[in-house]
């Protein structure tokens, strides 16, 4: 997915506390665009926590009535640096990318696409598509494998569960359930559904931090209320959470350890300087125009490091202006 903002900020993200302290994030809106427009709820990055392990990009929507906002239809647009989480509650998404694949995001299953050095794709929703509901996540690519060639991976979790709960293990290891999706950092990310009253304490890796997005209902988290659409930061040095439902609740459970670097992501790019992020814009800029007019059709667009979205036939997304200060790096 796209960060749809007209003019997204800059971003320096540096990495987190280490303390065993509990944060509580409330979501801003950010529509998708046009009137009849999707709107996602944004908890991730924030003013006051940028990174959760590797994960640099939270946002959540739903559930949206596609008769309403005309469902998801966001266009072939570039990446770099990162990886693209998807996973959806309810819907169909359709998903095309510039390294040839083609894929259905489905309730249940994870499609996780590595921009690397570059990469562009599109993401719509199906004519069959009557509800969508879900959460679209970014991981930021460590120095050492944020150049690697473009991929996708899709695993479909077997469910885990007990009294009164159950778990889908997309990402890492938990509750005894192991994903085999590959990472380049250690990365957890789950979904847990709770029954009222519930009560779960899930081994976790000390090491790590972890996030809690409540989707549905209202939890505790290690004796912090989390409502509907927040989310809990937990930071590491704890080997368990304590989770209590105080009604249903559906849950997205995320972690990893601390990043240790510092990256400055700006639009749909994650970099390490102004002069990359400047870069990268100018060459996706160079591929989707023709006398300085973006082009009309995805196929026009010129193959370069962002590649080309076969058989898409929207309109490439333009970069939108750089602010007018340098971008900041911070160690």
């Amino acid at each position: 997915m796209t960060n749809p903002e007209r003019d997204p900020d800059e971003l320096t993200l540096t990495p987190g506390r280490t303390d065993c302290g509990v944060e509580v994030m409330v979501p801003r809106e950010v529509p998708l665009g046009g009137p009849r427009a999707m709107t996602v709820r944004r908890t991730l990055p924030q003013r006051e926590r940028s990174l959760i392990g590797a994960w640099c990009f939270v946002d959540h929507y739903g559930p949206d009535r596609v008769t309403d906002t005309g469902g998801m239809k966001v266009a072939p647009h570039p990446h770099t640096g990162l990886q693209t989480v998807s996973w959806l509650f309810t819907g169909v998404i359709e998903h095309r990318d510039s390294a040839d694949n083609h894929a259905l995001v489905r309730p249940g299953e994870v499609n996780l696409m590595t921009a690397g050095r570059g990469i562009s794709h599109s993401e719509v929703s199906t004519p069959a598509a009557t509800e969508l509901h879900g959460a679209q996540l970014w991981v930021a690519l460590p120095d050492s494998a944020r150049h690697v060639d473009p991929g996708f991976q899709h695993y479909q979790p077997p469910p885990v569960g007990g009294e009164g709960w159950e778990g889908r293990v997309f990402l890492g290891s938990l509750l005894g359930s192991t994903s085999p999706v590959a990472t380049h950092t250690p990365l957890l990310g789950a979904e847990l559904v709770l029954a009222a009253g519930t009560i779960l304490d899930i081994d976790v890796d000390t090491s790590f931090e972890h996030g809690v997005l409540v989707d549905t209902g209202v939890v505790r988290v290690d004796g912090d209320e989390v409502k509907q659409h927040e989310l809990a930061y937990v930071a590491p040095g704890r080997g368990s959470l304590h989770v209590e439902a105080g009604a249903d609740a559906r849950l997205l459970l995320l972690g990893g350890p601390p990043f240790g670097e510092s990256i400055v992501m700006w639009w749909n790019f994650v970099g390490r300087t102004h002069e990359e992020i400047v870069g990268y814009r100018e060459e996706w800029q160079a591929q989707i125009t023709r006398d300085g007019v973006v082009v009309g059709d995805s196929q026009d667009v010129a193959d370069g490091r962002f590649g080309v979205v076969l058989d898409d036939h929207l309109p490439p997304i333009p970069a939108p202006a750089l602010p007018n200060a340098r971008l900041k790096e911070r160690r």
